[in-house]
């Protein structure tokens, strides 16, 4: 199992490059009413892509914070995902809620486009 792949675009004349990481999967396992940070840019900020896969009976919330942007949560029902692409991210959180515990798993894919 590959770890994280580099996805190259090049783009004709301008020779423009154009990275994107895909960051290993993470598995999530959360008790009533924790949270956890899965990915965190302290230094200005990335493009991503980030999906959640909830395995679990109960809703999960993807907290995610932006530069310059107020932080927005998403509730994933139970046995659901959701895919977002996401400008400038920070930080990309999970929270589980007093309906009880979750699991499941995290993805982002980063990009300096």
């Amino acid at each position: 199992m590959i770890d994280f792949q580099h996805i190259i675009f090049y783009q004709s004349a301008k020779e423009v490059i154009i990275i994107a990481i895909l960051l290993p999967q993470q598995s999530f396992s959360l008790q009533p009413v924790v949270g956890k940070s899965y990915y965190e840019n302290l230094a200005g900020g990335i493009n991503a892509a980030v999906t959640v896969q909830n395995n679990s009976a109960f809703p999960v919330e993807l907290v995610l914070t932006r530069v310059n942007a107020p932080v927005v949560t998403y509730t994933i029902p139970a046995f659901n995902s959701l895919t977002l692409s996401v400008n400038r991210l920070l930080v990309a959180g999970l929270l589980s809620t007093a309906a009880g515990a979750v699991f499941g798993t995290i993805e982002i894919a980063t990009s300096d486009f």
